[in-house]
């Protein structure tokens, strides 16, 4: 009970769906589109970068709560896509900012609570300003056992896989031609989430059905978990409704549930068959 006891609930609410959690059954890694900061600021009458700052603020709240329940291996967030960039500068700049502040201030803590930072995407577009923050936060980290905190900045899934089969290729090259076949675990060493588990849980706030180009690879098997809320609604209690779903999900991956006990089948036999008789 460890994972669930280092939790206080806020209210009756979260007391009472901290106790509906399973501490056993929770998902290793889970992956976040923080959707709706814009939505968010503009149903206030307020600016978009509102919406950012409230923003991080529920990140600051999630990603503590998923550290201190301590199974939870690796949590990553969405928060910069290659696509991004076509928003208006003054956004993106705001944006950029707004990064090397959280980094700035949350630096000590994310240190402090055993938290790995790390950051997957493509490097080149980012100021070097950024860059160096990232990268300092990255080696102040590095030796930190608890939770990978894993940030997906200026990234697509897409051209993650074009920059795996890229480096395999090189390799080819380098190395001279293989003769092995390339199989999906070279794939998996090569995307930027090796050494990460592959997502168990996907969450998208928003309400929005689509994944938008993120981890196509890795969530394969995930399960997905849309919600209405807008993300700087996205607080503790929603995180645990969304953890207690998942809980309730039987997962396959391909295969067939639990056959039904034997003295069952001759009922679900016979009442198949007078279902069948009535029409």
């Amino acid at each position: 009970m460890k994972a669930i006891e280092s939790l206080k609930a806020a209210n009756r609410e979260e007391e009472r769906l901290i106790g509906e959690l399973d501490p056993h059954r929770l998902p290793r890694h889970i992956a976040v589109i923080m959707d709706g900061n814009g939505r968010w600021a503009q149903r206030r009458h307020l600016p978009r970068i509102a919406g950012h700052r409230a923003g991080v603020a529920a990140a600051r709240e999630i990603i503590e709560t998923c550290a201190r329940m301590k199974k939870i291996n690796a949590l990553t967030l969405y928060a910069f896509s290659v696509e991004n960039w076509r928003r208006p500068k003054t956004e993106v700049d705001f944006l950029m900012r707004l990064l090397r502040e959280y980094l700035r201030k949350e630096l000590p803590v994310i240190h402090k609570n055993n938290i790995r930072l790390l950051v997957i995407g493509r490097p080149d577009q980012i100021p070097d300003a950024v860059s160096k923050d990232i990268d300092r936060a990255m080696r102040t980290t590095a030796e930190n056992t608890g939770m990978k905190l894993v940030v997906a900045l200026n990234y697509g899934a897409r051209a993650e896989l074009v920059d795996a089969f890229n480096r395999i290729l090189e390799h080819i090259r380098h190395n001279g031609a293989s003769q092995e076949p390339v199989d999906e675990q070279t794939i998996s060493e090569n995307l930027y989430t090796a050494g990460l588990p592959d997502p168990d849980l996907l969450i998208r706030t928003s309400g929005e059905m689509r994944v938008s180009n993120f981890l196509l690879w890795q969530i394969a098997y995930a399960e997905i978990y849309v919600t209405e809320t807008l993300w700087p609604d996205f607080n503790r209690a929603r995180l645990f409704e969304a953890l207690i779903d998942f809980q309730k999900r039987e997962r396959r991956y391909g295969g067939l549930s639990a056959a039904p006990a034997e003295e069952d089948v001759p009922q679900a036999v016979e009442a198949g068959a007078q279902g069948r008789a009535r029409h």
